[in-house]
């Protein structure tokens, strides 16, 4: 996750679409099996982004057997103690080193090049060397579909927004789904609350329950626990999961989950150091590449609402829909500027500089 705004923004222009190749690291294919090392933010939880990564390195070991040998270290704060565990994993024999978090970035170049030889992986990082690949999803793929399901499972026609930090990646997932439930509902309005903080479950809870207050019977989240559910379930309301299905936290409040899937990514970049073909390169995959995935569906959503949004995954997936392309009409952002012509789309390098809230957004992109 992006921790500040103007890093984000620096970030915007690297990134590339997946899988691009960059500039190949010294290779050398270990005999023994891979030892690959994991760093996470925050302590791994039963859903979250903690948890997505666990999952991705539980899918390393299902994939590769005794080929590979998995470590973790868990709620490691960004900084001087990220750089002190992810040394620690370099100087004890790990051949790759993942680090999925933002602050990570600067302390995994500071180590990496101290361990030419180490191949390093960060996530949601955009700065890349040698031996440093960087990688991110399409989060607002997601955000877009399951703004289809809001827009057809809302009764007010108002939805909620518990929001971490006003960067890129977050503007991202409120425009793109507000312009999916828009694009079925389209009188709906977002109301977002900003927290600038990534994980705190009370105060995550206590800005979803101020959000029902206001007639929010719909909500999405952009934080890392499993607290907003928690309080749709308590409160009898609606909400989309993210980052992992969260139906044992909301088992009558999701109505649909927006996950991501790391586990096929952090396989192919073990495999690639076992056969010593490893490369850096600089990843940005979405549904299309099966880094992005929407379903896990709540029991109250009908059939038919289901078929929809799994229709228009499979459009995203082929190129046929995109989140940010404007039709007819141009779209507009709340204070009322264009921001997409009619019958354009952003570019990448667009989308991962936006800084504006779509119209139908009540809310400022700074407080």
């Amino acid at each position: 996750m992006y921790k500040n705004l103007a890093a984000a923004l620096a970030a915007a222009c690297f990134f590339s679409p997946v899988f691009s190749q960059t500039v190949p690291g010294k290779v050398g294919a270990p005999a023994e099996p891979v030892k690959a090392g994991f760093v996470y933010v925050s302590p791994i939880t039963e859903a979250g982004w903690t948890r997505q990564h666990d999952e991705g390195r539980k899918a390393v070991e299902a994939a590769l057997g005794s080929q590979v040998k998995t470590t973790f270290v868990e709620n490691v704060a960004e900084g001087a103690d990220a750089e002190r565990v992810i040394r620690d994993l370099a100087a004890t024999g790990h051949h790759i080193i993942f680090t999925p978090s933002f602050g990570y970035m600067e302390p995994t170049l500071k180590v990496a090049q101290d361990f030419p030889h180490v191949k390093f992986e960060s996530i949601t990082g955009y700065k890349t060397a040698p031996n440093v690949a960087a990688a991110n999803a399409r989060y607002y793929e997601g955000r877009y579909l399951a703004g289809i399901a809001a827009g057809r499972m809302t009764k007010t026609g108002v939805g909620g927004y518990v929001a971490g930090f006003p960067i890129p990646e977050v503007l991202q997932g409120i425009n793109a789904f507000t312009l999916g439930m828009r694009s079925v509902n389209p009188q709906a309005v977002v109301k977002v609350v900003w927290l600038d903080v990534w994980f705190d479950p009370p105060k995550e809870r206590d800005a979803a329950m101020a959000l029902f207050n206001q007639n929010v019977d719909v909500i999405a989240f952009h934080t890392g626990s499993t607290a907003v559910m928690a309080a749709a379930q308590e409160r009898g309301k609606m909400a989309v999961a993210y980052h992992s299905d969260m139906r044992r936290t909301g088992p009558d409040a999701q109505i649909v989950a927006v996950t991501h899937q790391w586990g096929a990514y952090y396989t192919q970049r073990v495999r690639a150091v076992k056969q010593g073909t490893w490369k850096t390169a600089t990843v940005w995959g979405g549904v299309r590449e099966g880094m992005i995935r929407v379903g896990d569906f709540g029991p109250r959503v009908p059939a038919a609402v289901q078929k929809e949004v799994l229709a228009a995954q499979k459009a995203i997936g082929e190129g046929r829909l995109q989140p940010f392309r404007a039709g007819k009409t141009p779209v507009r952002d709340n204070e009322g500027r264009e921001v997409i012509t009619p019958g354009q789309a952003l570019s990448d390098t667009q989308i991962l500089q936006m800084n504006w809230l779509v119209e139908g957004v009540q809310g400022k992109v700074t407080r």
